[in-house]
């Protein structure tokens, strides 16, 4: 019976998708930027389309071959404005292709078939890839279809059609979530704990200590966002004091690159928590700004920013004094209905114990929404990390003849 389950087409787990939001890799850093603070979809996607060279009758008839290269959020804009020479150079940061965000690891997104089965999918996901592209089924005229293949190329992002088709995210938290509906086929595995299991991964575990520059922390904030995971924040006894979601950064705007160059690990949490950053952490981001030379750097980052956006609420924010805009950056965007300030999340990280079951941490994972759950001992020093990977990877092993 499980082996059928994984036998299912993966457009089953596609149903009712929303389309992804597209973005062509001809756009800058400014474009990436004014359309995450305009769309409901915290992801963009990346593509790269050009002429269908095939045949010369779909080259004659302006057909375009697009495919998606990657995907881009708001951690990715911040951890690339961190860095030295864009703090110094805003202008030139903005300026940058938006290419120069992607990671250099072209099998992180994966195209699929919706005719592909589960099992093919969970076989990508083992194999490293992070994000699945599965077509969608929609109904489009035959003139919009061919309206969007001569116009394929977009300055701001939108869902678009690709190849005459839209397409979604197939997430490993939708197959791990599809998994558990049917829990009881893969009797008795999901009763075993994770310890007799073997999927807590001990060895380069992300942390950073508490106390330690949130700057130094940077490369491991970029990793977690690729692998889909967190930062750990831990004391000097390895005691686990809460983590740097690059979930919960997400939902803050470009200002928090500030924060991350001048706050500590610890502060930083504090900063970005979901109820809003403490007074006293902005006048210290401003007085340290200030001491670096940098005090227009926020302003600086928020008009550049605002000349490739529309709104309204960009506008009102190029006008705010810096300690006013930090204020708001880390507090969320102003689109309270958005999924961005829907899914934001506290500092808090999510935890389990060795001992815990198989199924106790998918339903953790899947209740917060999360790829990853935290595993402590008695005393809540961090033990390691249970991924969806691996746990998928238990469910390959389970059917495996």
């Amino acid at each position: 019976m499980a082996v059928s389950l994984l036998a299912h087409d993966i457009s089953d787990l596609c149903l009712a998708k929303p389309a992804l939001t597209s973005l062509p890799i001809s756009a800058t850093v400014a474009d990436a930027l004014a359309a995450l603070k305009t769309s409901d979809d915290p992801f963009l996607s990346v593509w790269d389309c050009h002429h269908h060279r095939h045949s010369p009758e779909s080259a004659a008839a302006g057909e375009w071959h697009c495919r998606c290269v990657g995907k881009v959020c708001m951690v990715d804009v911040i951890c690339f404005l961190c860095r030295d020479d864009n703090l110094l150079s805003p202008s030139t940061a903005l300026n940058t292709p938006v290419s120069d965000l992607l990671p250099k690891i072209p099998t992180l997104v994966t195209h699929l078939e919706p005719s592909s089965s589960l099992l093919e999918a969970i076989d990508l996901i083992l194999q490293g890839a992070q994000n699945l592209v599965v077509p969608i089924k929609r109904r489009h005229s035959i003139s919009s279809r061919r309206k969007q293949q001569q116009q394929p190329k977009i300055s701001t992002a939108t869902t678009t059609l690709h190849n005459g088709r839209e397409f979604c995210w197939l997430t490993q938290e939708d197959v791990v979530r599809f998994l558990l509906s049917s829990i009881g086929l893969f009797s008795p595995i999901p009763a075993l704990s994770i310890d007799s299991l073997g999927i807590i991964t001990t060895d380069g575990v992300l942390s950073t200590d508490y106390h330690s520059p949130a700057i130094a922390a940077l490369g491991l904030i970029s990793r977690s966002l690729a692998d889909q995971t967190s930062v750990a924040v831990v004391d000097g006894d390895g005691v686990l004091i809460g983590e740097i979601s690059p979930l919960t950064l997400a939902s803050c705007d470009e200002t928090a690159a500030a924060a991350i160059a001048t706050l500590s690990a610890g502060d930083l949490m504090a900063y970005i928590d979901g109820s809003g950053p403490p007074e006293d952490l902005v006048r210290v981001v401003n007085r340290r700004l200030k001491e670096r030379n940098l005090e227009g750097i926020v302003d600086d980052f928020i008009v550049l920013s605002s000349q490739s956006s529309s709104s309204s609420s960009d506008e009102e924010s190029s006008l705010a004094s810096p300690t006013t805009t930090l204020a708001r950056s880390a507090g969320r965007y102003s689109r309270s209905a958005s999924y961005s300030a829907r899914m934001a999340r506290r500092a808090e990280a999510i935890v389990c114990h060795p001992k815990s079951s198989l199924v106790a941490v998918m339903i953790q994972a899947i209740a917060h929404r999360v790829n990853y759950v935290w595993v402590v001992d008695d005393d809540s020093c961090l033990v390691g990390i249970v991924t969806f990977s691996a746990i998928l990877k238990v469910f390959r092993e389970y059917t495996m003849p």
